[in-house]
């Protein structure tokens, strides 16, 4: 995977597209416009910057940033071996999306999507080449987790996942390797601890660092449930809730706290408070 593009350059997106340029391939990171184009550019700059702070470049940080371009829609995905989708988790606008990359690349072209809980059949279905499509999850943040949850869609050739596993490989993580299903593998187990978390709060159990502290100290998680919600972003985690409680169940049904802290703008980290002030 010698040539590479991510559409959608948020911190997810950014955080691929620095995980791929490390394994020295050449990335675009693509946008609607290329104001947004730019200014992914620069977030990915600063993760390769923040990298060879910690000594982890085997290159100057100016060869590897020669390997970054930015460009506006799809078509600047033509001609990569391997084109990830980052984009907000909305179904429809995934579908899009996915449909526009598939008219301009070529039949060799991978194509995978970072979705944590929507299926990856079901977007398969706007391809015409689903054999080619499978689910690369990255972990939030990319640069610093060790895992990739690589999502097997029905049509997903077994050539497909023999090139993810490649993929992050070259990266120097662990992937594991999932049947498409409702959250996967870590967004289920994830997302229901974060939401029995919530509810303790709600019912005033603890407080969220209390709660957290009981996870990192006790069960030995790095980071405990609350912090990566705010982390991860409320909105995010919500939308993520609502979509596996239609499908899995009222286990999944989101807190009320949730919903209201969401309304109030109070989204964790991104928006600087959450269940923490950051």
């Amino acid at each position: 995977m010698q040539s590479c593009a991510v559409v959608g350059s948020g911190r997810m997106g950014a955080g691929i597209a620095h995980a791929l340029l490390l394994t020295g391939a050449s990335v675009t990171v693509i946008e609607a416009t290329q104001e947004l184009g730019e200014a992914g550019r620069e977030r990915v700059a600063a993760l390769v910057n923040d990298s060879a702070v910690r000594e982890t470049l085997t290159q100057a940080v100016s060869e590897v940033l020669a390997r970054l371009t930015c460009g506006v829609g799809a078509q600047a995905a033509a001609g990569s071996d391997l084109v990830v989708e980052a984009v907000p988790e909305d179904p429809a606008l995934k579908v899009s999306v996915l449909a526009d990359i598939e008219a301009v690349v070529d039949q060799t072209c991978m194509i995978a999507t970072n979705t944590s809980s929507i299926s990856v059949t079901e977007l398969a279905a706007a391809l015409d080449r689903p054999e080619r499509f499978i689910g690369l999850h990255f972990f939030n943040p990319v640069p610093a987790s060790a895992l990739v949850e690589i999502v097997v869609g029905v049509q997903t050739s077994n050539a497909s996942v023999d090139a993810a596993r490649a993929v992050v490989d070259s990266m120097g993580k662990t992937a594991i390797v999932v049947r498409d299903s409702p959250g996967f593998a870590s967004s289920r187990l994830g997302v229901l601890l974060g939401l029995e978390a919530i509810r303790m709060v709600e019912e005033g159990v603890a407080s969220p660092a209390d709660i957290d502290a009981a996870m990192t100290l006790g069960y030995k998680h790095p980071m405990g449930p609350l912090r990566l919600t705010d982390l991860v972003g409320l909105d995010v985690r919500l939308g993520v809730a609502e979509y596996l409680a239609a499908v899995l169940g009222d286990r999944f049904s989101p807190p009320q706290l949730m919903r209201d802290m969401v309304a109030r703008g109070e989204l964790g980290k991104k928006s600087g408070r959450g269940f923490y002030d950051w």
